[in-house]
């Protein structure tokens, strides 16, 4: 590929300077790069949130009680007496009804009147790293307290793994497309390139040029072009990228859409993988269309 990319300069001459299917080319090229490089992010993004939310969830737990209102105080302070004696707890507290309106303010608005609402009382409990027996914590609850519900937040965990995991997924097969789109985009160009210049291929023949002479020289100017295009591409999705909020900032899963430390360097990758992907489909479809010619 090298050899073909900077090697023979004057072969350059065999092919138009300009012309649609060059201008396509690049165009092609840049988009492509441009779609690569979110694909890019957004796989490598979703390992990073649900990672990063895993974690959170991993040591966290929550214990609702949702007992009546005469037993309700009773009831918790028998959660937080349990608590305290169980090996692998760091640290239990029940939520005040400030905290629990803060949480139900998205929805219910921020003056809701909790305390004539029977809603449970929420405690949230923070585990060790060695954690504690989740079975064993839930009989004692079912015995001392039992309108107590423990939730420690399993669910919640592997449903994010699995939905990372698809969208991880769902991004690498974006990029698979991609790269397959360029492939057809770019073979389509170098046949109508090679069509469009069919007088000056059977010249050369003529003159005694073979066919790995007149492909090289579509090769490279194709690859060149495509090394281009993607470089621009590329370029431009690493600046839309630098535009999403920072971490600072805000708290959403946008914010996780870009790159982190040495993964700014994948995206430089790109333009040489569609320079690549490029120069093979030119090369394939210069010389099936030669073969084809009289």
């Amino acid at each position: 590929m090298l050899a073909v990319l900077f090697g023979d300069p004057a072969s350059d001459r065999v092919v138009p300077s300009t012309g649609t299917a060059a201008r396509l080319t690049i165009f092609a090229s840049a988009a492509m790069a441009f779609l690569a490089v979110f694909a890019l992010a957004l796989s490598l993004a979703a390992g990073r949130v649900a990672a990063r939310w895993s974690e959170d969830l991993a040591r966290s737990s929550t214990i609702r009680v949702a007992a009546p209102l005469a037993e309700m105080d009773a009831q918790v302070d028998a959660v937080l007496a349990a608590l305290a004696q169980t090996p692998g707890v760091a640290s239990a507290r029940a939520l005040s009804l400030d905290e629990q309106r803060d949480l139900l303010a998205p929805w219910f608005g921020s003056d809701m009147p909790l305390e004539f609402l029977p809603l449970p009382r929420i405690i949230d409990v923070t585990e060790t790293a060695e954690g504690y027996d989740v079975e064993g914590l839930r009989l004692r609850l079912e015995a001392e307290a039992p309108n107590a519900v423990l939730d420690n937040h399993d669910t919640w965990r592997r449903a994010l793994i699995s939905a990372a995991g698809r969208l991880r997924m769902m991004g690498y097969l974006a990029l698979s497309l991609i790269f397959a789109a360029t492939v057809a985009m770019v073979s389509l160009a170098a046949q109508a390139a090679l069509a469009a210049n069919v007088q000056v291929i059977r010249v050369l023949r003529l003159v005694g040029a073979r066919d790995a002479y007149i492909a090289g020289a579509f090769v490279r100017r194709f690859a060149l072009r495509s090394l281009i295009g993607g470089g621009c591409g590329a370029a431009l999705g690493i600046g839309a990228l630098l535009v999403f909020p920072n971490q600072a900032s805000a708290q959403s899963f946008m914010v996780g859409l870009s790159f982190s430390g040495l993964e700014w360097l994948l995206p430089l990758i790109i333009p040489v993988m569609i320079a690549f992907v490029s120069f093979q489909a030119t090369k394939a479809a210069a010389f099936r269309t030669l073969r084809g010619m009289p």
